[in-house]
């Protein structure tokens, strides 16, 4: 398919699991209503709980509730759903992997992405920020073929180390994901300059629905977008939580390409990303 609908769907999520789930449902039957061929939620869609509460408490394996509620909607509905990202066990480990599942229209598991970036500084202070001690690493760059055409998966703080985007397009990616909780500080100032910069220099459609609101953890900025190849945003959520509908063109993508060949330009004889297996 060369020309669809996509939904995004920000969110504002608590730490009522039931609640948020409700609410996600809602909103995928609405983008689905109104013509979305697939639909695209947020960074920690289902839960964001306080410190108080670790992340173990509510991840979920395959057999959860989050996993069958969003594959039975996929079904139900006929369409493409990337869950953005929940918390994912791990057997053995009281870490959790932050994981994007990619659902087909028959409900089933397409693809399985856990960020690759965890959040670890010392601040000017001399206090240590350290996601590591919570959520554990995925190891696996991964794009996935569907009949929209190529998908390449990352999330929130991947958006800032473009080494993964160059090495999803030189795989064939063409639509980029970065669902997201991001911040109100550097959301302001980073998140639509980012976003535009991975879609520009890989000639990608990015995708990026984000938190929006006061949650448990920080304020996140909202502004979910999605941005065209040639780097112009599409759509762009209104100020609260909702569904935002717009258009992907894979023909547009093909001319983009055509005319700013950059990924054929580059210098592989001097410089090269190199991706190295893990297994």
């Amino acid at each position: 398919m060369r020309k669809y609908q996509v939904g995004i769907v920000q969110l504002s999520s608590g730490e009522d699991k039931e609640e948020n789930l409700n609410r996600i449902c809602g909103y995928i039957q609405e983008a689905a209503e109104n013509g979305a061929r697939l639909v695209v939620l947020t960074e920690n869609m289902n839960v964001i709980a306080g410190a108080s509460l670790p992340a173990s408490d509510f991840a979920e394996d395959e057999s959860g509730e989050t996993y069958q509620r969003i594959s039975d909607a996929a079904k139900r509905l006929g369409v493409y759903i990337h869950g953005g990202s929940w918390a994912e066990k791990i057997p053995g480990d009281s870490r959790v992997y932050n994981t994007s599942f990619l659902f087909s229209p028959k409900g089933e598991l397409l693809a399985k992405y856990r960020k690759l970036h965890t959040f670890d500084i010392i601040l000017p202070t001399g206090k240590a920020v350290r996601e590591s001690e919570e959520v554990a690493a995925g190891d696996s760059i991964v794009t996935v073929e569907t009949e929209l055409g190529v998908f390449g998966l990352a999330i929130c703080y991947d958006l800032r180390f473009p080494e993964v985007y160059r090495l999803m397009a030189e795989r064939g990616a063409q639509i980029l994901f970065n669902p997201s909780n991001f911040t109100l500080p550097t959301g302001k100032d980073h998140w639509e300059p980012l976003l535009r910069a991975r879609a520009i220099e890989n000639s990608c459609y990015m995708i990026a629905p984000n938190q929006i609101g006061r949650n448990a953890r920080l304020t996140a900025f909202g502004s979910s977008m999605v941005i065209d190849p040639w780097g112009t945003v599409i759509a762009r959520a209104k100020e609260e939580p909702g569904v935002t509908m717009a258009e992907i063109d894979l023909d547009y993508l093909d001319r983009v390409r055509a005319r700013m060949q950059t990924l054929e330009n580059r210098r592989t004889d001097i410089y090269r990303l190199e991706e190295i297996s893990r297994s």
